[in-house]
């Protein structure tokens, strides 16, 4: 059984120990789209030597930035084929500003496995914190299994984040390079289903898609640029469900309103009569 609910839930995965430096930040950048205005020092802040400033999704991609194999879904009490999943949700918390260098460790458990019916969601619940134990950031994920619902599990909660009835305080368009999701796979991310076109056919494709992460960091940079001043440290959290398919590219489109204590963020894609690309995307303020 590909899915075992008994074992799954609660059961802790191996401890990560890594370590980054800022040239893995810079990487991470550019695979996200820094850098389009090389003539922009807000924006050369994100690629400076020695100390760049980082986004609080390089988070995201540190412990297995430097990973050259494809991932395997396989953890206790969860065996899935690698083309039936996509990221569902991203959630990050930092607990002070990520540093351009350092090490840390990774705690991991699955935390939820719900029943969708045609599909199954697997939470991930992880805390960082450096070698001394001081934390870093925390983190909640979930992937999406097709196929593999139906297990007789909860379905879960379902969360939204309602947009104000009101014109959005900031629109930023941001292009996605043809080569965006083969740069960004040098992030750590190998999965074919980004760079193989017989590999994303064959998982009901028609050409490779644009990782679920590369789009939630460009559009958290977009909103940090926009509204925050591109000023990384004004982040504390980040979160955002992944509500459609993006193709390298293509052009998001993403709309920012200012809240108390807040950004409420929408993304769409603009080639596509505004399909969604993320949804419940909420950036909470330091």
């Amino acid at each position: 059984m590909p899915i075992d609910p008994s074992i799954a839930i609660g059961a802790e995965l191996p401890t990560q120990e890594f370590s980054w430096t800022s040239s893995d930040v810079q990487l991470y950048h550019l695979g996200i789209g820094a850098g389009a205005r090389p003539l922009d020092a807000k924006e050369l802040r994100y690629l400076e030597d020695g100390k760049p400033q980082v986004l609080p999704t390089f988070a995201t991609v540190v412990a297995n930035i430097h990973a050259t194999e494809a991932p395997k879904v396989s953890f206790p009490g969860v065996e899935i084929d690698l083309a039936k999943v996509v990221h569902g949700s991203q959630e990050v918390t930092v607990h002070q500003p990520i540093p351009s260098e350092g090490s840390a460790r990774t705690t991991t458990r699955i935390s939820e496995v719900w029943d969708k019916g045609k599909a199954a969601v697997i939470v991930q619940e992880s805390t960082t914190t450096d070698l001394d134990g001081n934390p870093l950031w925390t983190a909640r994920s979930s992937i999406f299994a097709r196929g593999e619902g139906g297990f007789g599990g909860e379905r879960g909660p379902s969360e939204s984040a309602p947009l104000p009835d009101r014109s959005p305080d900031f629109e930023v368009e941001a292009p996605i390079l043809p080569q965006q999701a083969l740069l960004y796979r040098m992030c750590g991310d190998r999965n074919p289903l980004h760079s193989d076109p017989q590999f994303a056919s064959a998982a009901g494709f028609p050409a490779p898609i644009l990782h679920g992460l590369c789009t939630y960091g460009m559009v958290c940079k977009a909103a940090v640029d926009a509204a925050l001043d591109a000023d990384t440290s004004k982040v504390k959290g980040y979160k955002a469900r992944f509500a459609g398919v993006v193709y390298p590219g293509e052009t998001l489109k993403i709309r920012i309103w200012k809240e108390t204590g807040q950004l409420l963020i929408s993304a769409s894609v603009l080639e596509r009569s505004d399909s969604p690309a993320l949804a419940d995307v909420v950036l909470t303020l330091a």
